[in-house]
């Protein structure tokens, strides 16, 4: 029972990081492309704020956060993509029902464009300010270029392998061969494990090829003592707070009953720019107990980490934001649960 219960933690705990790893070594690969590509009309810096909010992880926020205080980014953009992004809990939505995610990130991007213009339209029109001066000394650092696939490099990592790529390399082929074997994830052959494979291959190949800087600073200071214990810990307590629930409480008849309380509890929990929390509604909806219009509210409502970075820098513009994204929120999961989905 103890092996049942820890297999769906474990599984989305490795899935996620791995993502995260990719999307981190992509993100450092192309230094700089979101601020050059970000720059031109309002419709275009909607489209892309959306598309980089939907992207999984709190990086694509960051980005929109960074580029708003730098002045880069309408107030609208940054709605846009606050709305599309559903922070790491995307990683698990694709783990766990992947199809559903895609087509929810798709819609919540839509949402968001049609946000954040409306957005800048009432600001417009009421003529409110909502660009700051700016600050010069918050700048995006992704760090140096890493150059991974330099025969000198590759060949001198492995010469004398450090115990920190021994043990994020052992790790990872660990995992693979798990997967490989059906002793984690699906039990049967098919596109989702055979996409849980891949990726674990992605990640192996990073862990193989990155430079010491990288591997230090990205893959152990940032990911394995960062991510991994806080998505492995709430994953884990969701798990088990479901499994305990489901023996004293009927659950699905609880959320069928009071449905709109629920609502308003899953948008409000949203506010919190914390990831964590938010996975429960994540579970239940896999497990079959939530409603899809409830699991809505609350990715467009949430963010992640993503909005720290402006809480600490204007508590105002947070405000802002959040309540917009309360109100988008809130009025898409009601329409959506009105309608019986």
């Amino acid at each position: 029972m103890l092996f049942t219960v820890l297999q769906r933690p474990v599984v989305i705990t490795a899935f996620v990081a791995v993502m995260m790893l990719v999307v981190e070594y992509a993100n450092v690969q192309t230094q700089g492309l979101a601020q050059r590509t970000l720059q031109g009309s309002r419709l275009r810096q909607y489209a892309l704020a959306a598309l980089l909010g939907a992207t999984p992880g709190c990086l694509g926020a960051y980005v929109l956060v960074t580029l708003h205080i730098q002045r880069s980014i309408t107030l609208g953009a940054l709605v846009a993509g606050m709305i599309a992004t559903s922070g790491d809990e995307l990683f698990v939505m694709a783990a766990l029902f992947p199809g559903t995610a895609a087509t929810m990130t798709a819609g919540l991007a839509l949402v968001g464009i049609l946000a954040g213009w409306l957005t800048d339209s009432v600001a417009q029109r009421l003529g409110a300010r909502y660009h700051h001066e700016g600050c010069c000394s918050f700048q995006e650092d992704h760090g140096p270029r890493c150059e991974c696939l330099t025969r000198t490099g590759v060949s001198e990592a492995w010469h004398r392998p450090t115990i920190s790529r021994l043990a994020s390399t052992g790790t990872l082929l660990l995992f693979v061969t798990a997967i490989g074997l059906g002793y984690l994830g699906p039990a049967e052959w098919g596109w989702k494990r055979a996409a849980f494979f891949a990726v674990g291959l992605a990640g192996l190949f990073i862990v193989s090829t990155v430079p010491e800087p990288f591997l230090a600073d990205h893959v152990l200071g940032h990911l394995a003592r960062r991510h991994v214990p806080r998505i492995f810990l709430w994953t884990f307590a969701a798990v088990v707070a479901m499994a305990l629930l489901e023996q004293y409480v009927d659950v699905r008849g609880l959320i069928a009953d009071n449905p709109w309380t629920v609502l308003l509890v899953a948008a409000a929990v949203g506010i919190a720019p914390e990831s964590g929390p938010h996975l429960v509604f994540v579970t239940l909806y896999a497990d079959g107990a939530l409603p899809l219009s409830i699991l809505v509210a609350s990715s467009a409502v949430q963010d992640g980490h993503g909005m720290l970075p402006l809480l600490a820098h204007s508590r105002r513009d947070f405000v802002v934001v959040k309540a917009i994204n309360l109100a988008f929120g809130l009025g898409l999961g009601a329409a959506m649960l009105a309608a019986g989905h």
